[in-house]
C-alpha cells in the first residue's frame, strides 16, 4: 500500500530583545551561569511578572509577516508540568486564545509553489537549562545542575498546519520561517545556541484517505538537515510498523544525530495533562487597529517582496535574486555594491561566486565580510574601465580579503595594472607565434581549438596582465595574416 506523510511542524524561536519577557533580567546568553537571575526567572514565592511590550511588538511583527489575524483580546496561561528546569512547576504561555493565528507562509519545492497554514504564533517563556557534565579519570564525579539564565527568555511557538507532505517541504518551510524572521531582525535564529528549535509531528496514512493516522513528536533536533533526515526516518518507521502488523503509538521521541534514528522518550501528553488555566497575575493583552498599523509601518521589507524588486529594479533573473534575498546581509551587502555605482549583473556574479567561496574557506558570515561593499564596487569598476583584468581581479579580490585593503592600493603595491599597450602586446604574441610552430600550423590547418593554447601562453608571457580582448584581436590578426 501506498503512504503520505502528513506533517506539522512547532518552532520556538527566542526573541532578541535586551530582557526577558516577564523580568528585566538580561538575556545575554554567553553570560556566567545564573548571573542573569531574579526572584522572577528563578521563581520564588510571591513575585509578580511584569509583560515586556517588546515581546508583544516582536509577536505582533511575525504575525503580520506571515499573514496572522492578530487578536483584539487574547491572554497568557499556566501550563502546569514538573521538570527541574522549570522553577515554577508552570510555564507561562498561552493555550485558547493565541496573540495571532490562522496565517501561511508560501514554499517553493522542485519549482512547485505551495502554500503552510499557520494555525496559531504565540508568546511563552523559556525553561532553564539542564547541564550535565560527564565524570571520569580525574575529572570527578559526572554532575547535572541547571543554569537558570535562559529561564524566562522570550519565546515565540509558530504552529503550523498539518500540510506538510515530506521531508524536502519541511525544509523548505524551516528555510523560509527562518528567512523572514531573520528580515524581521525578531530573532538571530542561531540553532546552535538554542535560539531556534523545531519539533515534528509526524503521521503516515493510505495515500486519498483523510483520516489522519497516529503521530509522533519529534524532539532534540540540532539543524534543518538534521529535522529532515528525522522526519524522513520516522516516516520510514511508521511504514515499517504498520506493514509488520503493528501499531504506532503517540509518543515523544528524539533524533539521535550519531545514529541516525528517532528513540522512544515518553508517551505524549494531551493539553488536559498540563492542566490549563489563565494566569492570573497578568493582565489581558488588548490590541487595538492603531498598535498593529503602527508595527505594520514599521516593518522591513520581506524576503519575497525583495525577491521580486532585485528582479524588476535590478534585472536579475530568479535564480539570481533567490540566492541574494536568501540572506537578509548579503541582500544588503549587494545593495550596497550597487549604490557604490557597480553594475548589478557583475554585483551578483562576484558575491554569489568568488566572494562567497571566500566566506566559505574562512568560515565567515558575509555581515563580517573583510571586503566592504565600496572595495568590491571600486574592484569591478577597475575591471570595466580595463585598469585590470578578470584573471587580476580573482588574484586581488582574496588580498583585498586577507588585508581589508581597497583594490587601487593593492594594484599599485603589487604591480597588477593591466597591459593595454598594443607594442608590448603586439611583440609579447611575436615572440609565441615564433616559440611555438606547431600549434600555429595546427591553427592555419583550421584546428581553431589551438588559438586557446596560444592565447594561453601569452597570458603566461605577460603575467596574466595583458588585456584579454586586445590578445585575441592581434593574435587572430597574426596568425591570418601570417
Amino acid at each position: 500500500m501506498a503512504y503520505e506523510a502528513v506533517i506539522g511542524l512547532e518552532v520556538h524561536v527566542e526573541l532578541s530583545t535586551k530582557s526577558k519577557v516577564f523580568c528585566g533580567c538580561s538575556t545575554h546568553f554567553n553570560a556566567p551561569a545564573n548571573t542573569n537571575v531574579c526572584p522572577v526567572c528563578l521563581g520564588m514565592p510571591g513575585v509578580l511578572p511584569v509583560m515586556n511590550r517588546a515581546v508583544v511588538e516582536s509577536a505582533v511583527a511575525v504575525g503580520l509577516a506571515l499573514d496572522c489575524t492578530i487578536s483584539k483580546w487574547s491572554k497568557m496561561d499556566r501550563k502546569n508540568y514538573f521538570y527541574p528546569d522549570l522553577a515554577k512547576n508552570y510555564q507561562i504561555s498561552q493555550y485558547d486564545l493565541p496573540l495571532c493565528h490562522d496565517g501561511s507562509i508560501e514554499i517553493e519545492v522542485d519549482g512547485s509553489r505551495k502554500r503552510i497554514g499557520i494555525t496559531r504564533v504565540h508568546i511563552e517563556e523559556d525553561t532553564a537549562r539542564n547541564v550535565h557534565t560527564i565524570g571520569g579519570e580525574g575529572g570527578g564525579p559526572a554532575q547535572s545542575g541547571v543554569d537558570f539564565n535562559r529561564s524566562g527568555v522570550p519565546l515565540l511557538e509558530i504552529v503550523s498546519e498539518p500540510d506538510i507532505r515530506s521531508a524536502q517541504e519541511a525544509y523548505a518551510y524551516l528555510t523560509a520561517l527562518k528567512q523572514i524572521l531573520q528580515y524581521l531582525g525578531v530573532s538571530d535564529c542561531n540553532m546552535e545556541e538554542g535560539s531556534l528549535r523545531a519539533e515534528a509531528n509526524i503521521s503516515i496514512r493510505p495515500v486519498g484517505a483523510t483520516q489522519f493516522g497516529v503521530k509522533t513528536e519529534v524532539k532534540n533536533v540540532a539543524s534543518f538537515s538534521g529535522t529532515q533526515k528525522a522526519i524522513e526516518f520516522e516516516v520510514a518507521r511508521q511504514r515499517e510498523v504498520i506493514e509488520s502488523g503493528g501499531t504506532v503509538v503517540q509518543e515523544t521521541r528524539g533524533w539521535d544525530a550519531d545514529r541516525g534514528i528517532t528513540v522512544s522518550q515518553r508517551s505524549k501528553e494531551s493539553a488536559h495533562d498540563y492542566r490549563y488555566f489563565p494566569e492570573p497575575d497578568l493582565v489581558p493583552i488588548a490590541i487595538d487597529e492603531a498598535f498593529v498599523e503602527r508595527i505594520r509601518s514599521a516593518m522591513p521589507e520581506l524576503p519575497k517582496a525583495r525577491f521580486g524588486r532585485f528582479q524588476a529594479e535590478y534585472g536579475l533573473n530568479a535564480y539570481d535574486a533567490g540566492v541574494l534575498t536568501a540572506n537578509k546581509s548579503m541582500a544588503d551587502y549587494f545593495e550596497e555594491v550597487v549604490r557604490s555605482g557597480a553594475p548589478a549583473k557583475q554585483a551578483a556574479n562576484w558575491i554569489m561566486g568568488d566572494l562567497q567561496a571566500l566566506l566559505v574557506e574562512n568560515k565567515t558570515d558575509i555581515a563580517a565580510c573583510p571586503v566592504s561593499a565600496v572595495n568590491l564596487a571600486a574592484m569591478i569598476a577597475l575591471i570595466e574601465q580595463g585598469t585590470i583584468s578578470g584573471k587580476i581581479a580573482k588574484e586581488l579580490l582574496p588580498a583585498m580579503f586577507d588585508t581589508g585593503k581597497a583594490p587601487k592600493t593593492l594594484v599599485e603595491e603589487k604591480g597588477l595594472v593591466q597591459i593595454s599597450d598594443t607594442d608590448a602586446i603586439e611583440k609579447a604574441v611575436h615572440s609565441v607565434v615564433a616559440a611555438h610552430p606547431g600549434p600555429v600550423a595546427d591553427y592555419r590547418a583550421g584546428k581553431k581549438q589551438a588559438m586557446g593554447f596560444l592565447v594561453g601562453q601569452v597570458m603566461k608571457a605577460t603575467q596574466g596582465k595583458a588585456n584579454p580582448k586586445l590578445v585575441n584581436e592581434i593574435l587572430m590578426r597574426e596568425l591570418n595574416n601570417g
